[in-house]
């Protein structure tokens, strides 16, 4: 007899949660960060952080920045010094343990950096129309990049069509996408993204390399490519090889600040 399918949703929330109270390293991959930027980060934050790359890279001056998947909110921590005074960062979690460490946080860093430039709402990721408590959350083309940490492939499967679509949704024209995350090099199969402990540690979800890249193109994103790509796997699991990557590329139409008419 079959198994029931898990509970992809509750499995991400469990694990996540506890991270949240005791950090657990083998959530993530090891990546370098400048240290001049974590210095104003409680060391609470950056001890569970869980990303497997530094999307931040793609973040300019002045943007409009939305953190998918936020966590603890070191991601969104470094893109408010690199967005400036003038710049927005929104970060967007569901679990209610890391929205409380973010939160508690952000007054500290924002005393440390001379402005606050940074907030974090309770949502779904695949639904930025409304926050869980029903109020407006995201505008269309309201953001100029959209960036994640290795949260994308915890995104049940039948809410990913959705996920995409609202990516490109909040996008400004002109837009950047800059998603770390976990690929695989062949299809998972079904047992194993049956395993609550492998789909919630970041392996059974990862969408297929190819697969991922030709997703974004498919919404109409141009310079879809791999930024960053492990040459090593980052695991093996009967055969499989699951490395991280940094997908980048933008929506078409002028940037903001290009000068087109």
């Amino acid at each position: 007899m079959a198994s029931a399918p898990i509970d992809h949703t509750a499995a991400v929330e469990a694990r996540y949660g506890a991270a949240a109270i005791e950090p657990e390293p083998c959530l993530c991959c090891g990546v370098a960060f400048d240290p001049s930027l974590l210095e104003v980060i409680p060391a609470e934050v950056v001890e569970r952080d869980y990303g497997c790359g530094d999307p931040t890279r793609w973040v300019r001056t002045g943007d409009t920045v939305l953190d998918l998947g936020s966590g603890s909110g070191k991601n969104a921590f470094l893109c408010a010094q690199l967005v400036g005074p003038e710049g927005r960062v929104i970060g967007v979690d569901r679990n209610r343990e890391m929205l409380v460490l973010a939160r508690w946080a952000a007054p500290i860093v924002a005393d440390k950096i001379g402005y606050a430039n940074v907030s974090f709402r309770e949502a779904a990721i695949e639904d930025l129309g409304r926050d869980l408590a029903g109020v407006p959350l995201l505008a269309d083309a309201s953001v100029d990049v959209v960036l994640s940490n290795c949260v994308l492939n915890l995104v049940r499967p039948e809410a990913r069509p959705e996920l995409l679509r609202e990516i490109r949704r909040v996008l400004r024209p002109g837009g950047r996408v800059a998603i770390s995350d976990i690929v695989s090099d062949r299809p998972v199969p079904l047992d194993l993204q049956q395993d609550p402990e492998l789909w919630s540690g970041c392996i059974s979800g990862a969408w297929q390399e190819d697969r991922f890249l030709e997703d974004f193109r498919t919404l109409g994103f141009e310079g879809v490519h791999y930024a960053d790509r492990q040459e090593r796997p980052w695991r093996e699991l009967e055969g499989i090889a699951f490395r991280a990557v940094t997908l980048v590329g933008h929506r078409p139409g002028a940037a903001r600040g290009s000068g087109c008419c």
